[in-house]
């Protein structure tokens, strides 16, 4: 049976993905910060040690074969620029190790698996449009850990392709997701649904879609691709 950890699946778009998954009959491994629903591993991403106990967790739950691996996990959370020193840069390494950090840290470990096995594998990274073209005055921090999943992300892709790994990103736009709900409200509400052609932010359903076919349905062809999901308002 295939076996999937996905991190953050307690809500929003993991959830969505985890939901996915499990209709096709794979085996998912979930994760959150405090392991509220059942099944999931706790690890609190804060802690350097957080993905390892988690990785080694999800081995033993996997029966040690994990095929594929999906970061998802996520802080969104803004920092006025004018903000003290050392609260803005708490901010920032918080938000590196949840958002990047960590994904690295499980990415090394899932790469390394797959290798000492021989076996081929999957990630699917779930970065942002921010990683593209920056976001607000506040979220320095989040666009920069996402720039950052998209270059190892395609640094992965590049390396171990001849090996079975693969590597996939998908960059949403706003998802109607608690997170962006608070962001949309800090930057105006429905006005800034201007920005979106679409006139609407996506569904966690809708990124779920396509989180799922990379893990599962993708040709090995697209290794390396980022899929965007933003409704055209980030066009490349």
């Amino acid at each position: 049976m295939t076996s999937i950890l996905v991190t953050g699946s307690s809500r929003g778009i993991g959830s969505a993905i985890r939901e996915q998954l499990e209709a096709r009959c794979v085996r998912v491994i979930g994760h959150s910060t405090q392991g509220i629903e059942e099944g999931e591993i706790a690890a609190d991403f804060t802690e350097p040690s957080a993905p390892s106990i988690l990785w080694e967790e999800a081995m033993r739950q996997a029966d040690g074969e994990i095929d594929v691996l999906v970061n998802n996990a996520g802080l969104f959370a803004g920092i006025p620029l004018d903000t003290s020193d050392i609260e803005w840069l708490d901010a920032w390494e918080e938000t590196l190790r949840i958002n990047l950090t960590a994904a690295a840290q499980l990415s090394r470990f899932a790469v390394r698996h797959w290798q000492e096995t021989g076996r081929s594998g999957r990630i699917v990274h779930i970065a942002s449009r921010a990683g593209h073209r920056g976001d607000s005055p506040a979220h320095w921090h989040y666009a920069a850990a996402k720039g950052g999943m998209l270059a190892l992300h395609k640094t992965i892709a590049r390396a171990y392709a001849a090996q079975g790994i693969y590597s996939f990103a998908v960059t949403p736009g706003f998802t109607d997701t608690s997170m962006a709900g608070d962001y949309l409200e800090s930057r105006g509400g429905p006005g800034l649904l201007a920005d979106i052609p679409l006139g609407r932010v996506a569904e966690p359903e809708e990124i779920a879609d396509i989180a799922v076919w990379c893990a599962l349905d993708a040709p090995p062809s697209m290794t390396g691709t980022t899929i965007d999901a933003n409704g055209a308002s980030y066009v490349r």
